[in-house]
């Protein structure tokens, strides 16, 4: 659902700074997005919303081509051409029924580009330093996600080492820093610009396209309808200690929604070999992209076995958070554990 929160107060509402956060909520078939514009002194907000369907991924390449352009236009910053390129081919882009092959498509319409296209599409994304007065100038895309870098709660100190930074590379490189902003912290910001500051200009151009084509994909999850897609969550737990699964182990699956709301989504305890007893912890439409977080209650666990924990254990409760960002994956966590050591990755 698209809401639109029409605030009369320029007082209450005004906006003081580029990173300022659009808040969005995304579910799978549906956006919600709530915008402040300052326009008379009346002193209360009021609200009106819409429902705006989103598109499965084959319902999109089944539309007209103008239509298909007006939706993919903004995947790549202010480069329409991309989405133009796309449509040329009408019969190969009716075979495309996920978002990943979609996003492939479109990465290698970029990637076949010309060296003056790239550098036209690098130049075309909009420098984080840029204040206020440029907002306007922005694609919608863009505002939301700088916003989220939370650049606005730089201490002066940051921001001085920001701008030098920001500064240094545009002279360097001749186009703007560009990151995938949108699960970042100004600490990773920072820290990357320190980095790729050292780069020479051939290998920080392609890693600025990994960059780009990053917040293609974060955008073009955002245009589509997942929720028909074939990605799950699983989990598996061993006990390193005594050579076994982890039977019965009680564990909790959370998401978080943003920094400071969460929500439990299952409480599960597992089956003779360490798993979950009725398949995937989550599939369809539950399955959805964002961070996640598996709770291990393993002081429990070992209790039960009868294997030897301190008297303050060392490892009681493990915390494991993780980020889900294709839809179409098969996303699998292990844990390996013993009353002193754990260690994970993704599976398969």
């Amino acid at each position: 659902m698209l809401q639109y929160m029409h605030c009369w107060n320029r007082s209450r509402c005004s906006i003081t700074f580029l990173f300022l956060l659009l808040v969005g909520i995304t579910t799978p078939d549906t956006t919600t997005t709530f915008a402040a514009a300052a326009t008379t002194t009346t002193s209360e907000c009021t609200a009106t919303s819409t429902t705006i369907m989103k598109p499965t991924v084959a319902e999109l390449v089944q539309k007209p081509n103008d239509e298909i352009i007006d939706l993919l236009g903004g995947i790549y910053e202010h480069s329409k051409w991309v989405a133009e390129q796309f449509v040329a081919d009408e019969k190969a882009r009716k075979d495309i029924t996920t978002v990943t092959e979609l996003a492939k498509v479109l990465k290698q319409i970029v990637e076949d580009s010309t060296s003056e296209q790239k550098l036209a599409l690098l130049k075309a994304h909009p420098d984080l330093g840029a204040k206020v007065e440029t907002l306007k100038t922005l694609t919608k895309e863009s505002q939301e996600e700088q916003g989220s870098a939370g650049l606005q709660t730089m201490t002066a100190e940051e921001l001085e080492q920001f701008h030098s930074r920001n500064d240094r590379y545009a002279a360097k490189f001749q186009f703007p820093f560009i990151l995938a902003v949108r699960n970042a912290s100004k600490h990773t910001v920072l820290s990357a610009l320190e980095g790729r500051l050292e780069h020479s200009k051939e290998v920080e151009l392609a890693a600025a396209l990994v960059q780009v084509h990053k917040i293609a994909w974060m955008r073009l999850l955002a245009l589509v309808d997942t929720s028909d897609c074939a990605g799950y969550l699983t989990v598996h737990v061993l006990d390193t200690a005594n050579g076994i699964p982890a039977d019965h182990m009680r564990i909790t699956l959370t998401r978080h929604l943003d920094e400071k709301n969460s929500v439990v989504i299952g409480e599960y305890v597992t089956n003779h070999d360490g798993r979950l007893d009725g398949g995937p912890a989550l599939k369809g439409k539950d399955f959805q992209v964002g961070v996640y977080e598996w709770t291990f209650y393993t002081g429990d666990y070992f209790a039960r076995k009868g294997t030897y924990t301190t008297g303050t254990p060392f490892l009681d409760v493990i915390p494991l958070r993780f980020g889900i960002d294709n839809p179409d994956d098969h996303y699998h966590v292990p844990l390996l554990v013993s009353p002193w050591s754990f260690s994970t990755y993704r599976g398969s």
